[in-house]
């Protein structure tokens, strides 16, 4: 199976293909999108896929994410990544000082893109922001522990592809290609 990942980041298409391994073949194709403004990361995701669709005219995956911090009201939500390339990690820890409740999770919503349609998954994962520790991954995982006492970027690619937020929409995406294989043909 071929499975193109349309995204300007490089790690998000890596993840990708470290969750299916060898049953499929990971095209990462660099484009630019718009970035599109809604409360809802599977309607944002929803709009980048159909308009990626638009431009190749071929089954793709695009994703959008959002990491919500409860004692935040969800703030940054889907405007993580333009947090995250403002104020960073270091600003986040700065917005949480003092504060007890350090509930925050991840949501992934991947859109899957045929000529048949645009289909959703989602995934989340629940966690607590801690001082930043390890070195794998990106973004918000140095200061995002899991229920397992680590953070994202102390897990191994291999790791953090069975159990993060994106794991856990790629395998409801998974079920679907198995059952319906949408397009996405070898």
């Amino acid at each position: 199976m071929k499975i193109a990942v349309v995204t300007s980041n490089p790690h998000k298409a890596a993840e990708v293909a470290a969750f299916f391994g060898p049953a499929a073949t990971v095209e990462h194709i660099r484009m630019e999108i718009p970035e599109y403004r809604h409360d809802d990361v599977g309607e944002i995701a929803r709009r980048k896929a159909e308009y990626a669709f638009s431009i190749l005219q071929r089954p793709l995956v695009v994703d959008d994410t959002a990491f919500c911090i409860r004692a935040l009201r969800g703030f940054p939500g889907p405007h993580a990544a333009y947090v995250l390339d403002t104020i960073g990690n270091q600003g986040i820890l700065k917005l949480m000082e003092g504060v007890p409740d350090r509930h925050a999770w991840f949501e992934t919503a991947i859109a899957c893109a045929t000529r048949e349609g645009t289909t959703i998954f989602r995934g989340r994962i629940d966690g607590v922001i801690v001082a930043p520790r390890g070195r794998g991954g990106f973004g918000y995982d140095p200061i995002f522990e899991c229920s397992n006492g680590r953070t994202l970027a102390e897990l191994t690619l291999a790791e953090k592809s069975r159990v993060s937020h994106r794991a856990r929409a790629l395998a409801g995406m998974k079920t679907w290609l198995e059952e319906e294989r949408s397009g996405f043909h070898a």
